[in-house]
């Protein structure tokens, strides 16, 4: 018998990790790049934001007049005296904005959740028309309310016959047969003012929903009303954060609403700190309330966040 050779492979190189040395590092202006792609970013919020908040901080804690000028004396007790002044205007102006963010979203889930389901080719058409009336100055959008909610106009007289006034007038929301100069005529302008900035997020996040999600909710014998429940408003809730902070937000610190379809008792903070830094040129007080309100503002909105618990906003 003849045995058969074996040919002996060499074995494979042992790998060993590279040195320090062969390890190549970008060029410093490839590392360089993210930083300078957000220096136009930096700069902007430095010369627009920060600086500007400083400036405003200064001016809080100031004391003088106009006339013999403002000097920084850390008065801090501007911010006690202007909230305990103010404080109604305060309440009023998150009682306001508050319930118009709460209307939007009733609103504006519907008509997203359409948007988004059922539109089909007309989906860009409705996009449109919800976006169209940024085209009009938002002055001349509130201004239109004071036609729309005129003594003895058609909606008057709907919500007249309607008996709707009679409840609205005993809640405080309007006088009589009145609408306009009321609290409800300054909700109604902050709602349609705002209202596509509830639309919009709420669409991007419902138009993210997998249909399939739905249809197997269905395979699972979920009712049309435990699907919504169970699937579609948990998953938008990323849409329905970003639309209550971009509607409440700004609605907090309006004051054209109010100053336009409202009267001397439904004044938002946003007017008193106008009037102050216009009118009665009072710096430090209406710096004051600036910060007060913003302060106020970001406190809810970080509990309102940490309560929603959405990945995408924390």
């Amino acid at each position: 018998m003849t045995g058969t050779a074996t040919v002996e492979k060499d074995p494979p190189p042992l790998t060993t990790a590279p040195t320090a040395d062969q390890v190549r590092k970008p060029p410093t202006r490839r590392r360089l790049v993210p930083y300078w792609l957000l220096l136009p970013g930096i700069l902007w919020l430095v010369v627009f934001f920060a600086l500007p908040l400083v400036y405003q901080a200064s001016t809080s804690v100031q004391t003088g007049s106009l006339e013999q000028g403002f000097e920084v004396t850390w008065h801090f007790a501007t911010y006690w005296d202007a909230l305990a002044e103010y404080y109604p205007q305060y309440v009023r102006s998150l009682l306001y904005a508050g319930t118009a963010t709460v209307l939007c979203l009733l609103l504006g889930y519907p008509l997203a959740y359409l948007i988004a389901f059922k539109a089909g080719r007309w989906r860009n058409l409705v996009l449109v028309l919800v976006i169209a009336p940024f085209f009009t100055s938002f002055l001349i959008r509130t201004l239109a309310w004071k036609t729309i909610l005129a003594d003895g106009g058609a909606v008057v007289g709907a919500l007249d016959a309607l008996h709707v006034l009679d409840v609205t007038d005993w809640l405080g929301w309007t006088q009589g047969d009145r609408v306009l100069a009321t609290p409800m005529a300054v909700v109604c302008g902050l709602t349609y003012n705002f209202l596509p900035f509830m639309i919009l997020p709420l669409y991007t996040s419902l138009e993210r929903i997998d249909g399939r999600l739905h249809e197997a909710a269905r395979d699972l014998y979920a009712s049309p009303a435990t699907t919504f429940r169970k699937v579609t408003f948990p998953l938008s809730m990323p849409g329905v954060v970003s639309g209550t902070l971009l509607t409440f937000i700004p609605a907090s610190g309006d004051y054209v609403n109010a100053e336009l379809l409202g009267s001397t008792d439904t004044k938002m903070v946003g007017n008193v700190i106008q009037s102050q830094f216009l009118r009665v040129l009072d710096y430090p007080t209406a710096a004051a309330l600036s910060f007060i309100l913003m302060a106020v503002v970001l406190i809810m909105v970080t509990v309102y966040i940490r309560r929603a618990g959405t990945e995408d906003l924390v």
